[in-house]
């Protein structure tokens, strides 16, 4: 199976789970938001095109603060919940339709934004067609999460046993970095020659999950949906009885959010 291949079979793995993804994913850094509006003029009337809605978890903040929004989900299920979510929204629209193959529209955004979902858009078509659908002066705005050490830091050592031996893609050993070393990167949107400087923001901040609402979030996760169901259910089973008997039934998860912004580069003279 070809690295494109495989990348759409664990895209879609998403649109399975549409309502537990909905009620299972945290929900980002309120200051995030705050920070869209000083780096890239989000708020009223800006017209905002966003890359991967899911289930319009970054859509709701931003319809709220007044943006007009274009929002493309590849996924039917996925939008019907965003869809639902942004009802009273009439500055919302959800286009179900994969943003490679969408035709741009003639109007111009002031913002493309995405979402933890722009490394699932083909990395052939993806900046150069976010750089496309900007007007003059216009931004691009990537939202990453990353899984990093900390909270029940003693958990996230343990339970790579059962991952060692439930999942064959598990590297043996494999240890989640501390937040400083998440490095910040720009190459592919420095590299496409379409971008000013990218500037970078972090969050860095947790969420404490119960053993049921732990497995229920990683049941949201392509990689865990993916496994043969034999290996999902020892592996689900295994994470369980560690929280249970080693944990009290509770743990503390740590996540890293990363914003990148970068404006349109002006044409030369």
């Amino acid at each position: 199976m070809s690295h494109r291949d495989d990348r759409e079979r664990l895209r879609e793995t998403f649109d399975e789970a549409a309502e537990l993804y909905d009620r299972a994913r945290p929900c980002y850094p309120r200051e995030l938001f705050d920070d869209l509006a000083e780096l890239a003029g989000i708020g009223r009337g800006c017209r905002v095109l966003e890359v991967g809605t899911g289930t319009g978890q970054a859509t709701l903040p931003l319809a709220e603060r007044g943006c007009e929004i274009v929002s493309i989900e590849k996924g039917a299920h996925l939008a019907a919940v965003a869809q639902r979510k942004l009802a009273a929204f009439p500055n919302v629209r959800i286009v179900v339709a994969a943003f490679e193959d969408w035709p741009l529209p003639e109007e111009r955004f002031d913002v493309v934004l995405s979402a933890t979902a722009f490394h699932w858009i083909d990395p052939a078509v993806r900046v150069t067609k976010a750089a496309d659908a900007l007007g003059p002066g216009g931004a691009l705005a990537i939202i990453e999460t990353h899984h990093v050490a900390g909270g029940t830091e003693q958990f996230f050592i343990d339970v790579q046993a059962c991952y060692e031996r439930w999942d064959p893609a598990t590297r043996p050993g494999f240890r989640l970095p501390a937040p400083a070393d998440v490095e910040a990167d720009s190459e592919e949107l420095d590299a496409s020659g379409r971008f000013d400087r990218v500037v970078f923001r972090r969050y860095e901040w947790e969420s404490t999950y119960t053993t049921a609402s732990y497995l229920d979030l990683l049941l949201t996760y392509s990689g865990h949906r993916a496994l043969e169901r034999e290996a999902r259910e020892g592996l689900l089973s295994c994470i369980a009885d560690l929280i249970d008997s080693r944990y009290g039934g509770r743990l503390t998860k740590p996540y890293l959010t990363q914003l990148l912004v970068a404006r349109i580069r002006r044409p030369a003279g």
